[in-house]
């Protein structure tokens, strides 16, 4: 046994608690921690993290793990696996728990409680407007207008269509800009097409893309429809459009009870000068923006942006519900399941604090501290259970803003906090439920198929699938099934090459190869040397191929040529009239097909992953053959050829590829195409 190795045996006195042993270079480096705060991180015997925590003070919480007797409990089973450790002084507790966090997101312990990083969240984007001129009073967005068509009767015919001067609202998603205003962000993509479409039933802004803004000569759909004032064709001046803007980024900020009374005021000023047009126009927006706010339920509370988080825990698993206000109205809440919920909430406890926190806190702690590290913290935050203190000022001292947490809220964040509650529940039983028929069929497959398996959880299952659209563009996929659920980061796609187009059996052959090639190897050589190399990977318990016996028998041969056990091999072969639920199944061992019915529950598991396997080899498939067939020419980086002969060659020819089919004389026979060109374009096209 190495050194680095902890020591499995344990001593005890008669009559007394076992105490395990462990190497010397661990407990040495535990006897020389500073009390001072910090983070610390366990490592076992091949490299891997196991669990990260923070302290503040290192030595008292470290030394906790090794001086007690744990047991047969989580944290024994993960105390005895650690074969080192490492340690990181901070200056507060409230950096320790910063540093901890961006570890633990970083690291992905086993141990600690995980929140899956999502997608980034989305905004509503309002485009940076360019200083208008002194006579914007004036100016019409497009130059072949004339006369007076808008609010302003003075408005004339501006010299040059500038988009910039009448900001577009988008929905965006990704890094911000510092010229463009955003808000939000919102719970879901939902939300943002939401906001969108209000900011056009009340405000009227635009949403379409410069390039089409610029180019326009007569109102779209949205201006007949009153969701648009037509910036684009003059229907409105630069001026009255900046005052549309003013009054939604207001509203937007929260104000919507002051921009209604200026709007109101607007147009009593308007109607005393008899000015009837304008006064019904802003009656208009009156009437929808009173709609608006009865439907949206928006109150005068103080707080304007507020996250409500309501936490549920139930049959080992726990849900976080984010409900987000902003502006003072209620945009929507998005759900999150973190992991290890278990095997945490004994480890925060292992220091023996005389504040137990219950798993309820730990995981809103966790959440918060985690969440909170890349999304801007708002300065109100009602929750369902206590947060730590110290956690807050980390926050408060992240984002220089005091961050507040209310536990037991009144009025308005009692029904924001109660609603989150209700949400929190129907999400975590719902996964309950999910998780539950998931576990049953994962169940049924392995009684089905008789696999030696001790742990559920730890069956793997491999599909592969072979997509082309008549030989073209050839691709494998390679999807996998663990831990009873799809894992979407785990999948692979094989571009086939060298191979007879439409020869599915040499693609199978060539993607199994190239997938379980390598490892056979590794194993092989284990087998000769006693020793398993750090990081290997490891044999799937199945691998399913989409087809029959033809595909089964070359799998078959790769397996055999790579000295692999046939019994993994399964295909999975169409029934009677390609029927679904009548699928049967193929072994690559000698035993005979296997019907299992189509009610069968391991029968809809292969079905899933066979499906699975098919829409990601097939999504592929299509993008590589677009690739192909739109861009491959490459038209645009041939010198000579720009946006008017390149339309001209596409419409004349069907595409690119109708291009590269077509012969230097028919080339030429294009508008605008020289002799000399068209060979230029054949020759770049072979």
């Amino acid at each position: 046994m190495s050194e680095s190795e902890p020591i499995a045996s344990t001593s005890a006195k008669p009559g007394s608690e076992p105490v395990a042993i462990y190497n010397e270079q661990v407990l040495s480096d535990v006897a020389s921690l500073p009390a001072l705060p910090g983070v610390y991180r366990y490592f076992d015997a091949q490299g891997n993290v196991l669990y990260v925590g923070k302290a503040i003070n290192l030595k008292r919480r470290v030394s906790s793990y090794f001086t007690k007797n744990h047991g047969g409990t989580r944290i024994g089973h993960m105390v005895s696996k650690i074969a080192r450790l490492e340690t990181t002084v901070v200056r507060s507790e409230a950096e320790a728990l910063l540093l901890e966090n961006n570890l633990i997101k970083t690291l992905n312990p086993k141990y600690n409680i995980l929140f899956r990083d999502d997608k980034s969240y989305p905004y509503l984007k309002i485009s940076a407007a360019a200083p208008l001129p002194a006579d914007s009073n004036r100016i019409a967005a497009n130059p072949l207008l004339t006369g007076s068509t808008g609010k302003n009767d003075q408005q004339v015919v501006c010299s040059k269509v500038n988009g910039e001067w009448f900001p577009r609202v988008s929905y965006y998603r990704g890094a911000v800009e510092k010229k463009h205003h955003y808000f939000g962000p919102y719970p879901s993509a939902w939300a943002v097409k939401e906001a969108i479409l209000l900011m056009q039933k009340v405000f009227r802004l635009r949403t379409c893309e410069d390039s089409v803004f610029a180019n326009r000569t007569r109102p779209c759909l949205l201006y007949q429809i009153k969701r648009c004032s037509g910036p684009c064709v003059g229907h409105i001046s630069a001026t009255d459009y900046a005052q549309d803007l003013a009054d939604t980024e207001r509203f937007l900020n929260g104000d919507a009870r002051e921009v209604m009374a200026e709007l109101e005021a607007r147009m009593m000023a308007h109607a005393d000068k008899l000015e009837f047009e304008q006064a019904a126009e802003l009656r208009n927006q009156v009437a929808a923006l009173s709609n608006v706010l009865h439907q949206q339920s928006v109150d005068n509370v103080s707080d304007r942006d507020v996250d409500i988080l309501a936490v549920k825990v139930q049959g080992g698993r726990a849900c976080v519900n984010l409900a987000m206000v902003r502006g003072g109205r209620h945009l929507g809440d998005r759900p999150y399941f973190p992991v290890h919920v278990e095997d945490a909430a004994d480890l925060d406890d292992a220091d023996g604090a005389e504040v137990v926190r219950s798993v309820e806190m730990q995981v809103l702690d966790a959440f918060i501290a985690q969440h909170y590290l890349n999304v801007p913290a708002p300065p109100s935050l009602v929750v369902s259970v206590p947060v730590d203190k110290g956690l807050l000022v980390a926050l408060s001292e992240q984002t220089g803003v005091k961050v507040g947490a209310v536990h037991n809220p009144r009025e308005q964040r009692r029904v924001w906090l109660e609603m989150a509650q209700t949400n929190a529940g129907l999400q975590l039983a719902r996964l309950l439920a999910e998780e539950g028929s998931q576990q049953a069929r994962t169940r049924a497959l392995v009684d089905a198929l008789d696999l030696a398996l001790d742990n559920l959880d730890e069956l793997r299952v491999e599909c592969f699938d072979i997509s082309h659209t008549s030989g073209e563009v050839t691709q494998a996929s390679c999807v996998v099934f663990h831990h009873h659920k799809m894992q979407s980061a785990e999948y692979r796609r094989f571009k086939i090459n060298d191979i007879t187009p439409g020869d599915d059996y040499a693609a199978m052959r060539q993607v199994l190869l190239r997938r379980y090639g390598k490892l056979a190897e590794t194993l092989q050589e284990a087998k000769r040397s006693g020793e398993l190399p750090t990081g290997t990977g490891r044999l799937p318990d199945l691998v399913l191929v989409d087809g029959g016996k033809g595909q089964v028998s070359m799998a078959r041969e790769v397996f055999e040529q790579l000295g692999l056990d046939l019994s993994l091999i399964v295909g999975v072969e169409k029934g009677e009239g390609r029927r679904i639920g009548l699928e049967e199944l193929v072994f690559a061992d000698g035993r005979e097909k296997v019907y299992l019915g189509k009610d069968s529950a391991a029968l809809m598991l292969v079905a899933q992953i066979r499906d699975e396997a098919h829409r990601f080899a097939i999504t592929g498939m299509r993008a590589a053959r677009a690739k192909v067939r739109m861009d491959g020419g490459k038209l645009e980086e041939i010198p000579g050829i720009g946006p008017k002969r390149r339309a001209r060659l596409l419409q004349r020819f069907g595409g690119v590829r109708g291009v590269a089919l077509a012969s230097e004389a028919d080339i030429a026979q294009v508008e605008g195409i020289s002799h000399d060109l068209a060979q230029d374009i054949y020759r770049a096209l072979h």
